[in-house]
């Protein structure tokens, strides 16, 4: 197998929480992993993005060509569009709908969901919105990954070890927390391909 994801986002949306989750789901598969991230703009608010390939044969780089990205993680739709030159054409977006507007020139929302939706392999999902209905606002990155999860070609059950490894020493809530977090994100995005697809 071979995933290679750029996650995307803005400081303080835990992209780099997601980055360590699949990591270590992969290596609980026995899988090669290479990653390589941007995170200068360490106050929240600024540009945060990863390079994550994952593949069970050998990686000799750490970095992700324009054109070969096999999945693109967003928790923000503007930052999701930044990236699609990257995205390969049988690629897909998973991205949350709800902009960070951090900066005063931010285009018109309603133009990128437009841009977004032309797509053809897209799911787009108010990631906030799903986190807040299962009580788990601060694991809004565990929706967006959950969404993914199909998507990135490993086990569900490794992304929870994954999980249970990052937060097991924050406490069982916390990672039942997450866990149900992942599985809304899962949910919802199940079944909004079910819902395109006419099933």
């Amino acid at each position: 197998m071979k995933s290679d994801i750029i996650l995307s986002g803005v400081g303080g949306q835990g992209i780099l929480s997601i980055a360590a989750i699949i990591a270590e789901a992969a290596l609980k598969e026995g899988l090669f992993i290479k990653q390589a991230e941007v995170h200068g703009m360490s106050q929240r608010g600024g540009d945060v993005h990863s390079n994550l390939r994952v593949s069970s044969n050998p990686i000799y780089s750490d970095l992700i060509t324009p054109g070969c990205a096999d999945v693109i993680i967003s928790l923000e739709p503007m930052e999701a569009l930044r990236y699609l030159p990257y995205l390969s054409p049988e690629g897909w977006i998973i991205t949350n709908t709800v902009p960070f507007q951090n900066i005063p020139n931010y285009p018109e929302p309603e133009a990128l969901l437009k841009k977004l939706q032309e797509l053809p392999h897209v799911v787009l999902l108010d990631i906030d919105a799903i986190a807040k209905e299962q009580d788990t606002p601060r694991a809004a990155n565990m929706v967006l990954l959950g969404a993914a999860a199909d998507m990135i070609g490993i086990a569900y059950d490794k992304l929870e070890m994954g999980i249970e490894w990052i937060f097991g020493r924050k406490g069982d809530d916390v990672v039942a927390m997450n866990k149900r977090a992942l599985k809304a994100g899962w949910e919802a995005a199940k079944k909004q391909k079910q819902e395109k697809n006419g099933k």
